[in-house]
């Protein structure tokens, strides 16, 4: 028997060996993970064909209205840069499927987003591969992962990861068992990493900072286009303003909230704790929940030991406004349970963006305690302006998951710069954290 060789990254090599329930890469651009594994799929359908077996190789993308959507090019021109492995495909224009083989295994190709359910009337699935797998829904791969019932059938993922929540990295990066088989793939792994790709590498690092991990390195989405604080968020980190960031004992701490409501459909109650040090911003903390009572975020600031005796609480004026199902208002709870309230006066028509512009001036001053504001740093990352594309004009900041901690964190900045009038300008003096 001849022996056939196939060209993979090396990382790969331990993704296809062995047994295995769900073989994966993820990673940023110019890996080479979807032409390996498209090229990977079709060695599987030559080796079950040549043992006799039949079925099919389902490869799915969460969007596809179109084969032109697909991963049909992929599979062909994986296929073709194997000479050996293309005299036994058969490959149309709409189809793929092997060819002189005592087994016949073709290809189907399948949208999840508009055919999940079909997913489940597909016979003798032999593997299944998603890629760009990312944007699929929790519900799709609960209809897809049960449709694998042939014994040695596996599920194939590859995706380039945008939210650590997202149904795909919850799935496959968070667990530990031994027949996951998934890897993080980059550009530096892909020996075949084209020269044209090199060049656009370097311009986006170049041009882009605020957006070159994500591309390029496998992170996750940051910024967005049109966020307000991309660039700012990348400068604290060259500038080393985002690490560890120690409370002063002496110094008062300050909670700036946004206010959430008690119903299953409410905005999200934020909170962000922070010292005005000298001319620095120390933002210590951020805590977020959606549709819980007002007790739960108390419980929050005892359990932090953000104490009365230590902390003191500043809401926006809606902190006034009694709750639609509790008749009561936050400030008044707050008081209650011993804290000192300050209510920040309506700003007005316009208040949002008023809030962006004194956070933008008061970046270059704010140092965050990396573990503890992660999830507050990924807002402040995606918080942008709503667009009009076909007007081609801004409409203010887009009112989505973002916003709550971004309106808190633009709060804070109003009350630091609310002294200006006394003398204190806003400034800060450079410091590495220790």
């Amino acid at each position: 028997m001849t022996a056939a060789q196939v060209s993979l990254p090396p990382k790969l090599l331990p993704v296809f060996s062995g047994e295995a329930d769900i073989r994966g890469a993820y990673g940023g651009r110019g890996s080479g993970k979807t032409r390996s594994f498209a090229k990977m799929t079709a060695v599987r359908a030559y080796i079950w064909a040549a043992a006799g077996r039949r079925g099919q190789i389902l490869c799915c993308r969460q969007l596809m209205k179109t084969l032109a959507d697909s991963s049909l090019e992929e599979v062909r021109q994986a296929i073709k840069e194997e000479p050996w492995l293309a005299a036994h495909f058969d490959i149309g224009e709409t189809y793929i499927r092997t060819t002189g083989l005592p087994g016949a295994v073709h290809y189907t190709f399948l949208g999840l987003d508009r055919n999940v359910d079909s997913v489940k009337s597909q016979a003798r699935i032999l593997l299944a591969w998603v890629d760009e797998a990312e944007p699929v829904a929790d519900e799709a791969w609960t209809k897809l992962i049960p449709t694998l019932r042939e014994e040695d059938s596996e599920l194939w993922v590859t995706w380039n990861p945008e939210r650590k929540t997202s149904a795909t990295n919850r799935r496959f990066r968070a667990g530990s068992d031994a027949r996951y088989k998934i890897v993080e793939l980059n550009f530096r792994d892909n020996p075949r990493f084209p020269a044209i790709l090199e060049r656009q590498r370097q311009r986006d690092m170049k041009e882009r900072p605020e957006q070159y991990a994500h591309i390029w390195e496998g992170a996750f989405v940051s910024t967005v286009e049109g966020a307000y604080f991309a660039a700012a968020l990348t400068r604290a980190k060259e500038e080393g303003r985002i690490g560890r960031v120690p409370a002063d004992p002496l110094m008062t701490l300050r909670a700036f909230v946004d206010i959430g409501g008690t119903g299953a459909r409410a905005d999200s109650f934020v909170i962000w704790i922070a010292q005005f040090i000298g001319k620095e911003i120390r933002v210590l903390d951020h805590y977020e929940a959606q549709g819980q009572p007002a007790a739960a975020h108390l419980n929050w600031l005892r359990e932090k030991d953000y104490s009365p005796d230590r902390c003191q609480i500043w809401l926006p004026h809606d902190g006034e406004t009694h709750d639609r199902v509790h008749d009561a208002s936050y400030e008044g709870f707050f008081r209650q349970a011993g804290y000192t309230v300050t209510v920040v006066a309506n700003q007005g028509r316009g208040a949002a963006k008023m809030r962006v512009e004194a956070a933008r001036r008061l970046f270059p001053a704010v140092w965050f305690h990396a573990d503890t504001t992660d999830g507050g740093r990924d807002a402040l990352g995606w918080y942008h302006e709503k667009k009009d594309d076909e007007r081609g004009i801004g409409l203010g900041p887009d009112h989505d998951w973002s916003s709550h901690s971004a309106d808190a964190f633009g709060l804070m900045c109003v009350a630091y710069e609310a002294p200006k009038a006394k003398g204190r300008e806003p400034a800060f003096v450079p410091r590495k954290v220790v």
